[in-house]
């Protein structure tokens, strides 16, 4: 080995680190393990990164979704306002189709049971014709007793109006004799020279007559295929929609069907106790025409809290008119009565486990389909909104549910 000629300094060994590095690799602070962000503090951050200051000026976070909600309404609003377009430029074709579902819920389980003891197309057959048969023999039996007391009515009606007329000339009212005079001759006037345009309105009236057979006509056929077929149509519908879409669209159309036919039996049976009551406690007053008076009680149930106290209403007048103001009085009382029983018992039991409603909910469905649709809309519109409501409950439901099934997998795994 060759001499070292005088001392040379020990020179660090290169592969460890001098003093200086080691100062500062004890100084380097230790980086912490990185944190997975959960949802919401990505929600804070977002939120905190859209509040800084930019070019534009800037606008607070509820004004944006106000408008955010806003353009989404008015789209929804548009389609609601073109759909009832739609159906306002079909409107006997509407009608036509909601009679037949009415006919169907109403009809089927009447032709099930009839199916067990014969073929099904002859017990569809056999119930369509037994209610239709049914339905003309109650009109032709209203027909004769208006028929057979007509002449008599004229004459108590007649009587009834000039007792009235003498009641409203006593206190409180002390009304002029002259006055009632003067509005029945001018009733008079008005009936005798506006003679063409009611004879107008008569023979528009028998086009329309000719309109509603059409209708009811239409009405029948789609009864028809609703009760022989109903199901293996529905099952086509669903064939023909995306596989995705086949699962929520059967349970909305069950939901529907089940909401609608509750509706359809309750109110049915409802319209019928209430056109006893009124039939039983007219007959009681002796107070005519109480049978066609019940019937038009009946029918005017289908229009809920507004049509049954109108044809009470009807009953009072015709009472005041041929039985005195004493019998009007007991009419009104019974207004009361029935439609405490509709509200607090009839309703409750029957209505309450096929339609969910608040009476204010009701109230204006009913304003809102008479205003969109005359007669056929306040009918309609209940058991519309029922429907509506009934398939939104069973898709949240459904959510719920995917939900549920969604977090029991999860915990599983």
């Amino acid at each position: 080995m060759p001499r070292r000629s005088h001392q040379q300094p020990d020179l660090p060994d290169p592969g460890l680190p001098s003093d200086g590095r080691r100062r500062r690799i004890r100084a380097a602070p230790r980086r912490e393990p990185r944190r997975t962000e959960g949802p919401a503090a990505r929600r804070l951050r977002a939120r905190r990164a859209a509040a800084v200051p930019t070019g534009e000026p800037p606008v607070a976070l509820a004004l944006r979704k106000g408008a955010a909600y806003a353009w989404r309404i008015l789209l929804v609003a548009a389609l609601v306002y073109g759909v009832l377009v739609v159906l306002g430029r079909f409107h006997d074709l509407v009608v036509a189709v909601f009679l037949g579902l009415v006919g169907a819920a109403m009809l089927r389980p009447v032709a099930d049971l009839l199916a067990r003891a014969m073929p099904r197309p002859l017990a569809v057959a056999v119930a369509l014709l037994g209610s239709i048969l049914l339905l003309l023999g109650v009109l032709s039996l209203i027909g004769e007793v208006v028929a057979g007391e007509m002449a008599g009515l004229e004459r108590q009606f007649g009587d009834g109006l000039s007792r009235i007329g003498r009641w409203l000339e006593k206190p409180p009212f002390r009304l002029n004799s002259k006055a009632l005079t003067d509005v029945r001759a001018r009733t008079g006037q008005f009936l005798s020279s506006h003679r063409t345009a009611l004879l107008s309105t008569a023979l528009s009236g028998v086009g329309k007559l000719i309109e509603v057979l059409t209708v009811f006509a239409l009405a029948v056929f789609c009864s028809v295929f609703f009760i022989h077929s109903g199901e293996r149509q529905w099952r086509w519908f669903c064939d023909q929609l995306p596989a995705t879409a086949r699962g929520r669209v059967e349970i909305t159309g069950r939901a529907a069907w089940t909401t609608f036919v509750g509706y359809t039996h309750g109110i049915v049976l409802v319209a019928a106790t209430n056109a006893v009551l009124v039939g039983l406690a007219l007959f009681a007053l002796g107070v005519p025409l109480s049978f066609p008076l019940a019937l038009l009680e009946f029918f005017a149930t289908f229009v809920p809290l507004v049509g049954s106290p109108i044809a009470l209403a009807i009953a009072a007048v015709v009472a005041l008119a041929l039985k005195g103001p004493l019998i009007a009085a007991v009419v009104i009382a019974l207004i009361v009565i029935i439609g405490q029983i509709e509200g607090h018992l009839l309703q409750p039991m029957v209505m309450s486990w096929a339609v969910r409603l608040h009476p204010v909910v009701v109230a204006l469905s009913v304003i809102g389909g008479a205003i969109a649709a005359g007669v056929v809309g306040a009918v309609v519109a209940v058991p519309l909104v029922s429907v509506v409501w009934a398939v939104h409950q069973a898709l949240r439901g459904d959510r719920e549910r995917g939900a549920g099934t969604g977090a029991t997998r999860a915990r599983a795994h």
